[in-house]
């Protein structure tokens, strides 16, 4: 859900002004009328009379047209929306309920586990220390959080219902500390983590835990928020310090590890207790090595955001009545600070772009200028930095790593083996695994295939290892097997060469392609060969293209040092340094465009022709369900709508698409976020499932389909049509704000669970926004023009992966861009992407939205927008420049048809359109409306006429007194 906005409330109050001004006006008028009528002597009582009801029934008349006028003018949307109807049945409410804890059971990861401390199917008492045992985190904040209609599963609670009894006193202990979590939203946050001193725990409570329960479990937790990323330096965030003697985050010290006082409890803990269980609840990557210092630590547990229910998944796998089967979909390294990207994360602002800088909205006195950052690692991001270093030999794997990509433990133990690759004559892929249990208890188990393609020196880049499929298999019991197939094709290891074809090249020689269990393990392997280079050039371009993907993003590219493999990554600490040049050069200043220089006119075609509008054809939109993009109808159609009609259905697209009355276009509701089905309008509100970091390491794409399923159907019953979800950016570093909204950094996982996910919203009509496109990874100061600079490899094979998957796989019809610039153009009127990529190449259809649309950033504008192949602003105000400025040129014309088009498109073949759900009537409340404004006329006339005939009285009895006077 989110948070008030207070530039939103500006422009509502802006937007609201000349009818407040008319009504003040009247006032005005009214009050001088009656001052008049105070003070003149003269005036006979009748006048005044008169004068005082008239002023008063003409007031009332205003209010009354100022209301209808505000009501029916700039806050028809937001009311239409408050006035929204949709409720969550019980029914739903328990099957996401029950659905939620699914994932959790499949998504909880076992990273150790030594000496087989779980289960512990006999223990049922348990210390659980750290005081976020008390206050764990179910998600993030801002669009991804969860609702608080709906009663929240602790942690606590997870474990008593798994049969465990806990510490009271040591729970009571932390909650007298402190009983709640330090707010982390949109718009402020503090970082605070509350953790007890050490010196106050007592001699007494230590003891009385120890005779207690001989097991201790630990809990850490680390948050996530929209909006903000996560702390490097706490000298610039709000902290608040456990205790007076020592800083918990010193300059050597960062989020993402053990604070002073947390390391501190940890250590008192494993002098006092010989069984350690570490539970780390958070979505980001954390540095573990703590857990190789203590043997104490027996087992380590990773439980991302648990949504409202998961939490009852983690007392299941304590307790074994659930057997962990979740993988990592990140690399957990054992220095934050030393990742390929650490020094480039953080925006730099630029020193000569003061021209574009805009007033914070948040703080006047502030200019804020165009940042940047270099995506300086290129492909080699995560697990394909590190293991493509260590096989460089340029660093040492186990001191650098503490578990690898998609790694994870389970009770029992697995063989998998591997077939023979069979290969067709199209060059499709296929390989059997067998995976049987080989232990004692049931389980399932993930199959994960990787290639090693063949790398030449100076070359094109190249991971030694990347995730080409995977699979997950069923329940397993003891002693029984699955065969899996896993399938994929050759050209999917093709990789994009920039700087010599400007196209994907599938280069010969052998392609290694292992069986592993996790991104460092091999299992098996066998060797795909290729003859000779295959270029997927205009002439060639691959199967599931439209047309040939070729460079598109040179202008991104920018005075960036890319790492490269290169003789042993031999330019790493040149490529890897801070920026040390903070100046956007002239070239790309000449196509930086925001709204201080861009003017649509400048970019108008002489060529263009008018197209027809407001013709009298007949055609409805519902005649368009389930027709072609192409179809020659649509033409018919978009002749009918008037220039107002389309200019209004593109300026105010947030959280719904507007009714057009002419062709029978319904009005939809789109909803916020993730994770759940949120109305920010209405209130009403889903179940929250985990966060999708906790669907991603279950790796089961069935899951994912059954995640969208899910929400697709509690949509349904809101009537809502639109869900602002999968989001599917990348990990590319671990203090993202918003990593527990995203999936993972392997774009290939991230695709195909994102696409399933979508698979199942469309199953009940509802389409979903994929997001955010493209290249948002941070988010400090996302409003305020951040470019993006990458070269055009990693673009395509790391950031815009998941996408192309979700658009060709998964089917989806709505897209949402991103507030970043890529390079020097912002990603939202980026036309190489959101067209030439996006339609041209993946043969998209449908509807691109802008991220939440603000003005005062200065970069937003709908008629670049449309131009270049967005449709829709996600605001239902007025907010400047979400209003088109050129709706008179035929090319500003014929913008607007293609964006109405594709909004038309998407809306028409949703369920929207679905039988019951058609509805083309007047919203309810504006008939109650109307009959309000009719009740108030015919009580006004009826007062008007009291009065009248009250001062006909009164003037009559005054004429009799004055004859009876002569």
């Amino acid at each position: 859900m989110l948070d008030i906005n207070i530039e939103d409330v500006k422009n509502v109050l802006i937007s609201c002004r000349p009818y407040l001004i008319f009504l003040g006006i009247v006032l005005v008028a009214a009050v001088i009328a009656l001052i008049v009528c105070a003070v003149n002597k003269k005036l006979q009582k009748k006048t005044k009379y008169l004068v005082r009801t008239q002023a008063g029934i003409v007031v009332m008349l205003a209010v009354v047209i100022t209301v209808n006028m505000i009501v029916t003018g700039p806050m028809y949307t937001l009311v239409s929306l408050a006035m929204g109807d949709g409720s969550i049945s019980q029914e739903s409410i328990d099957s996401s309920s029950e659905f939620g804890v699914k994932v959790a059971e499949e998504g909880i990861v076992l990273l150790k586990n030594d000496d087989n401390l779980l289960p512990m199917t006999d223990k049922k008492t348990l210390n659980v220390f750290g005081w976020a045992s008390t206050n764990p985190c179910y998600g993030g904040s801002g669009s991804g959080g969860i609702s608080d209609a709906y009663p929240t599963i602790s942690l606590l609670d997870g474990l008593k219902d798994a049969g465990f009894e806990t510490n009271e006193e040591l729970s009571s202990f932390y909650t007298e500390y402190r009983a709640d979590r330090p707010s982390v939203n949109m718009f402020a946050q503090d970082w605070t983590l509350p953790e007890p001193p050490v010196d106050q725990y007592t001699d007494e409570l230590m003891q009385n835990a120890k005779d207690f329960s001989d097991t201790a479990v630990v809990v850490f937790a680390r948050t996530g928020c929209e909006n903000a990323d996560l702390p490097t330096d706490f000298t610039k965030v709000t902290y608040t310090n456990n205790s007076e003697d020592y800083e918990d985050f010193g300059s050597d010290r960062h989020y993402l590890e053990l604070s002073r006082s947390e390391e501190n409890m940890l250590d008192m803990v494993c002098d006092n207790f010989d069984n350690v269980i570490v539970v780390y609840n958070g979505s980001s990557v954390f540095e573990l090595g703590f857990a190789e210092k203590h043997e104490q630590i027996k087992s380590l547990i990773w439980c991302p955001g648990t949504g409202q229910t998961g939490f009852e998944a983690l007392g299941e796998v304590l307790a074994g009545e659930v057997n962990p089967s979740g993988k990592t979909t990140d690399i957990l390294v054992k220095d934050l600070k030393e990742t390929p990207s650490y020094n480039n994360f953080v925006v730099t602002p630029y020193d000569n772009m003061d021209e574009h800088g805009v007033t914070n909205a948040f703080n006047p006195e502030e200019l804020k200028v165009p940042s940047f950052a270099n995506y300086v690692e290129g492909i080699y991001a995560g697990y394909r930095f590190y293991e493509t270093a260590a096989a460089e030999g340029f660093l040492n794997y186990e001191d650098a790593v503490s578990y690898p990509f998609g790694y994870g433990m389970s009770y029992t133990s697995f063989e998998q083996k591997m077939g023979d690759l069979n290969v067709d004559a199209d060059g499709n892929i296929t390989v059997e695994v067998t995976v049987t249990n080989t232990g004692s208890v049931a389980g399932k188990e993930v199959v994960e295939l990787y290639y090693n393609p063949p790398y030449i020196n100076g070359g094109i880049e190249k991971s030694t290892a990347n995730l080409i499929a995977f699979d997950k298999t069923e329940l397993l019991e003891a002693g029984a097997s699955e065969t899996v197939t896993l399938s994929f094709t050759a050209e999917d290891m093709a990789s994009y060469d920039t700087y010599n074809h400007g196209c994907y090249v599938l280069e010969a020689g052998d392609y290694i392609i292992s069986l592993q269990s996790d991104s460092h393990n091999v299992i098996d392997s066998k060797t795909y060969n290729v003859a000779a280079d295959i270029v997927y050039d205009e002439s060639n371009p691959r199967s599931t293209d439209e047309t040939a993907a070729v460079n598109q993003f040179g202008f991104a590219e920018g005075d960036v040092t890319y790492l490269s493999r290169a003789d042993g990554f031999a330019n790493y600490t040149e490529a890897t340094a801070a920026p040390s040049n903070r100046s956007m050069s002239e070239e790309s200043k000449a196509q930086y465009l925001d709204n201080s220089n861009y003017n649509p006119e400048d970019y108008n075609n002489q060529d263009d022709v008018m197209p027809a509008t407001g013709a009298d054809n007949g055609v409805q939109l519902v005649d368009l369900r389930g027709l072609d993009y192409e179809d020659e109808l649509w033409d018919t159609l978009l002749d009918e709508l008037t220039v107002d009609e389309m200019s209004n259905l593109i300026a105010f697209g947030g959280y719904q698409t507007a009714a057009i009355d002419s062709i029978g276009k319904v009005a939809t509701t789109d909803c916020d976020g993730p994770v759940d089905i949120y109305n920010n309008f209405t209130g009403v509100s889903s179940i929250g499932l985990p966060a999708v970091v906790m669907l991603a390491f279950t790796w089961n794409t069935d899951i994912a389909q059954e995640y969208g399923e899910c929400i697709a159907s509690m949509a349904d019953e809101m009537n809502v049509s639109g869900w602002y979800a999968p989001s599917m950016n990348m990990h590319r570093n671990s203090f993202a704000g918003r990593n527990f909204e995203y999936y993972s950094e392997d774009g290939f996982i991230a695709g195909k669970l994102a696409a399933s996910v979508v698979q199942g919203s469309n199953k009940y009509g509802v389409y979903a926004y994929i997001k955010h496109f493209a290249l948002n990874d941070q988010e400090t100061d996302r409003w305020y023009k951040n470019s993006m600079w990458c070269n055009e490899q990693a673009i395509r094979e790391i950031y815009l992966k998941p996408f192309e998957t979700a658009v060709k796989e998964g089917h989806a019809t709505a897209v949402m861009s991103s507030y970043n610039y890529i390079g020097p153009v912002w990603s939202g009127a980026c036309a190489p992407l959101q067209q030439t990529v996006l339609r041209d190449e993946w043969g998209f259809r449908g509807m691109v939205i802008t991220d939440y649309f603000l003005s005062a950033g200065g970069a937003m504008n709908s008629d670049q927008a449309i131009r270049n192949g967005s449709d829709l602003m996600l605001t239902n105000i007025d907010a400047g420049t979400n209003n088109l400025q050129d709706t008179t040129s035929a090319t500003g014309v014929l913008a607007m048809r293609n964006a109405t088009h594709n909004i038309l498109y998407t809306v028409v073949n949703s369920r929207a359109y679905d039988g019951d759900n058609l509805n083309s009537g007047m919203p309810a409340w504006e008939i109650m409306m109307i009959v309000i404004d009719l009740v108030i006329a015919a009580l006004l006339v009826l007062l008007e006429v009291f009065v009248v005939r009250k001062g006909y009285k009164k003037r009559k009895e005054t004429i009799i007194v004055t004859e009876s006077e002569k």
